[in-house]
């Protein structure tokens, strides 16, 4: 299975490397030369916007599987100036840093589902898909994003999340393996497995079934909605320390987990259910984010993709000292907008 890179941009070798594992993913995905080297060009202007305008930020760069589709999805976001003119940047040949200009323009033409959220004073955030062959058909009425970053020193992330479809439901799934590195991410690993062999259960059988399946591991905490777009509603089961949220409507509010470690000290699962209504975000995230972040004070960000989302909260509120994740949805409510 191809995995998701993520690369701090702070010097050009840098740049080099990120160019180098996006076209690697792209070619594991299936994508001809002409397209890997598409992937390629939007990796190394995206990181080259970094340095150039930002001084450091981070580039990602994750697989995506959709419609029976391949692509890859690229989000560069950093802690800079910001962009004043946002019209003004996208068009070829403009500048503030006295080069040729262009690559925002560029970007913005290379692939899908471009977007682009900046706060002067306070950074920006882009991104955009690129696909194998014909973008696939639309989302569907819920659509999602999200990443996991390992603590920085450690090979791998001790946090997992999954989603699973099943005729009208979705079904997310994350799980923060107790501590960090390897040790970690088996457990999480196994809780994410757990929902992809019980796809059509409810979150409290399969909250109970990961507990089974941890049992062996050192333990994680794990969050569970199962979400139904045209009844706006979900169902939800949590233990542990990972935070649930329902934003961006008058239903906002936090989804409470029970104290305990899936795998060994767990009571008995108790699942409720919660309003989620048309233009609403579910929003979970591992204790690897500080919790006193605000939408609001980020104009706009409600209305672009999830995945870029999650994307500004880890940028804007990760501790430093953990594995974090985040984990965005929205229910699109057969294409109703965000209020």
């Amino acid at each position: 299975m191809a995995l998701p890179a993520h690369f701090p941009i702070e010097e050009q070798s840098q740049v080099g490397n990120a160019r180098r594992t996006a076209m690697e993913l792209a070619t594991s995905l299936g994508f001809d030369d002409a397209q890997a080297g598409k992937v390629a060009i939007a990796a190394t202007e995206a990181a080259t916007n970094i340095l150039k305008h930002a001084g450091r930020g981070m580039l990602l760069v994750h697989p995506l599987h959709r419609g029976g589709a391949d692509g890859v999805e690229i989000i560069a976001i950093d802690k800079g100036p910001g962009i004043a003119d946002v019209a003004a940047s996208l068009r070829d040949g403009h500048s503030t840093r006295g080069t040729m200009g262009g690559g925002l323009g560029a970007l913005s033409r290379l692939g899908e589902g471009f977007e682009l959220f900046t706060q002067p004073g306070k950074g920006t955030a882009l991104r955009l898909e690129l696909w194998a062959n014909t973008p696939p058909r639309d989302a569907g009425p819920i659509e999602y994003g999200g990443l996991c970053i390992q603590k920085r020193g450690e090979p791998v992330s001790g946090d997992r999340w999954a989603v699973e479809m099943w005729r009208d439901q979705v079904t997310v799934l994350l799980a923060d393996g107790l501590g960090h590195g390897v040790s970690a991410h088996q457990a999480a690993r196994a809780a994410t497995d757990t929902l992809h062999a019980h796809p059509k259960d409810e979150p409290a059988a399969i909250m109970e079934a990961c507990h089974s399946a941890l049992a062996s591991t050192r333990g994680a905490a794990v969050a569970i909605a199962q979400l139904f777009s045209s009844a706006e509603r979900g169902t939800f089961a949590g233990v542990g320390n990972i935070v649930c949220r329902v934003e961006g409507s008058s239903a906002n509010r936090h989804l409470v987990s029970h104290n305990g470690t899936v795998g060994h000290t767990m009571r008995k699962v108790q699942e409720f259910s919660f309003p989620w209504p048309a233009g609403a975000l579910l929003i979970l995230h591992s204790d690897g984010l500080a919790t006193q972040w605000d939408l609001a004070a980020y104009p706009g960000l409600v209305t672009r993709h999830p995945a870029l989302i999650s994307a500004v909260l880890y940028r804007d509120y990760d501790r430093g000292r953990d594995d974090a994740s985040v984990v965005v949805l929205r229910n699109r409510g057969g294409g109703a907008e965000v209020p």
